[in-house]
């Protein structure tokens, strides 16, 4: 794999981490109820399964789902009902951060890593990305060592960038005034999650059309 080719992989990459949804409100929260080792927890744990997808795609995810499109409905609904699951515990007073902060309750770093975990596997939005724009970057490169360097890009700069932003909300100043505001954070965050799991089943149903 040539220079050229590696930073464009890796710009692709940080750009989709980067890029705000279910992932960064998940970290956020298990860094928030949990500290750092549940934020660390939550990014790797996600990272594993962006690599998960990132090795897919090695194997041809693009021509898996032009084969078997009904692959892709099954994890645009599985996603949008556990998004919807997530949206509704926040709304819940006894689902959400502020409950379990009041309560003195933590939540585990095995939660914490099972939730970023089936936060990326079940995400039609990363399924997309791998098959469209990761695709490209397949086709441009036979050589092994080519090859495990475009699966572990994406797993270190998703796990890199998550890690980034556990350590900014692991900030004593900043984490006292979020769990200040721990209520309000519930509820914005159930709204966020529901609204992208009906956006979600929108765009799923309008596919299966």
């Amino acid at each position: 794999m040539t220079l050229t080719i590696w930073l464009s992989l890796f710009t692709v990459c940080l750009l989709g981490a980067m890029s705000p949804g279910p992932s960064l409100v998940t970290v956020t929260k298990h860094s928030l109820a949990g500290g750092k080792p549940n934020g660390f927890a939550a990014a790797w744990a996600h990272a594993f399964g962006i690599g998960v997808y990132a090795l897919i795609s090695m194997l041809g995810l693009a021509v898996i789902f032009h084969q078997l499109p009904w692959l892709f409905l099954v994890i645009s609904y599985a996603g949008a009902a556990y998004l919807a699951y997530l949206g509704f515990n926040a709304l819940r007073s006894k689902g959400g951060i502020a409950a379990k902060l009041g309560a003195g309750q933590t939540v585990s770093v095995w939660q914490s890593a099972k939730e970023g975990l089936l936060i990326s596997l079940l995400s039609p939005k990363i399924a997309l990305f791998f098959a469209a724009l990761f695709s490209p970057f397949v086709a441009a490169v036979s050589a092994v060592e080519g090859q495990m360097l475009m699966v572990a890009t994406p797993f270190v700069v998703d796990g890199l960038w998550y890690t980034f932003i556990t350590l900014m909300l692991s900030n004593s100043h900043i984490l006292d005034k979020l769990r200040r505001h721990a209520v309000t954070i519930d509820r914005l965050s159930g709204l966020v999650l529901i609204a992208l799991a009906v956006k979600i089943l929108f765009s799923a149903s309008s596919m299966a059309v």
